[in-house]
């Protein structure tokens, strides 16, 4: 039997593998990706296993062709175009997800490979003027930034939205979003590039990380925060955040333990909020979203299959502005 190819966390160590051709159960789907999205939790994910794991190939974001269905699968037919939902068993939308959330990716197998079984649920109708490469990493940034957004931060046309940290995917999809629906966007960002990036993309403002936000936003209201940096963005953000303003907490990619003035914060009568991932009917939603304005994914690098190690130490090193993308094909690794 041909196997399949992965990129897999197998031992301490990130390699490709070749893995046995996964096959459809009653309620399942076999898809064969045609791209996959790198996010940080894939970065995380090593550490978290140690080093006496067994394989498991790692990914949440995919896009692909529908290449075989299990018994009882209605709701989609070989042969169509998919990307795939890495909210696992959240369905409905609630306050948190339900207990037996996962996200793919761990401790199930993900994406980084020619070919996935997954539950038919899982899979969503790929919309028909993204690329392979678009769709594949859309569904985990895309429905972050959406729950965070809208949601969570329940952001309205009119409204100002800041955004410490403008060059990663969330917030490239955090700034499309806001702007389709008319609300201001100021973000932040050390690097001279991103900022004009996200300049380009429709932010109205980019502040350097390292300036006064007091001085520079001393004319402007900002209703809404959306952090997901942590300790080094979260007091910062309050301070140029209104009185009674809203700010959502999706990540904390610095530090994740806070000093919190409280007197300040329930005088100030803040908002806080937590966000994670989004449910099934979040992702339609912002499926729906991006087609009506037909955003497309900000893509800032493509590599192969089995250039994935150098995709993780460019994301690890946060050289990218928007997303980075895997291209996967029969004929990507020899």
């Amino acid at each position: 039997m041909r196997q399949v190819k992965a990129f897999v966390h197998e031992f301490g160590q990130l390699k490709i593998k070749e893995m046995e051709v996964p096959t459809a159960s009653d309620g399942e789907v076999v898809v064969a990706l045609k791209a996959a999205g790198l996010n940080r939790r894939d970065l995380y994910i090593p550490n978290r296993r140690g080093d006496d794991a067994e394989a498991l190939v790692l990914g949440s974001d995919g896009a692909g062709v529908i290449e075989a269905v299990g018994e009882g699968v209605t709701n989609v037919s070989v042969g169509d175009e998919v990307m795939i939902n890495p909210a696992l068993r959240w369905d409905e939308n609630s306050e948190a997800p339900p207990k037996e959330f996962d996200i793919l990716g761990m401790p199930d197998n993900g994406t980084f490979a020619e070919k996935i079984v997954l539950s038919a649920e899982q899979v969503e109708r790929k919309p028909a003027y993204l690329t392979w490469e678009e769709a594949g990493v859309v569904a985990l940034a895309g429905l972050t930034g959406y729950r965070a957004l809208f949601t969570k931060g329940n952001l309205q046309a009119g409204e100002t939205v800041f955004i410490p940290g403008a060059g990663s995917g969330v917030a490239t999809y955090l700034i499309s979003f806001a702007k389709n629906i008319g609300a201001r966007v100021i973000v932040t960002s050390r690097s001279e590039e991103k900022r004009k990036q996200a300049l380009a993309l429709g932010a109205d403002i980019a502040l350097d990380t390292n300036e006064d936000w007091e001085l520079a936003l001393a004319d402007e209201t900002v209703d809404l925060v959306i952090d997901s940096v942590g300790r080094a963005t979260f007091n910062r953000s309050l301070e140029i955040l209104k009185k009674g303003g809203r700010i959502v907490v999706f990540g904390a990619t610095t530090e994740d333990t806070v000093d919190l003035d409280l007197r300040n914060f329930f005088y100030s009568q803040f908002q806080l909020l937590g966000s994670t991932m989004g449910s099934r009917e979040e992702l339609r939603e912002m499926i729906a979203h991006i087609e009506k304005y037909e955003t497309r994914p900000v893509l800032d690098k493509v590599f192969d299959l089995r250039d994935a190690a150098e995709a993780f130490r460019d994301l690890e090193e946060s050289k990218n502005f928007g997303k980075i993308a895997l291209q996967i094909n029969s004929k990507t690794i020899s």
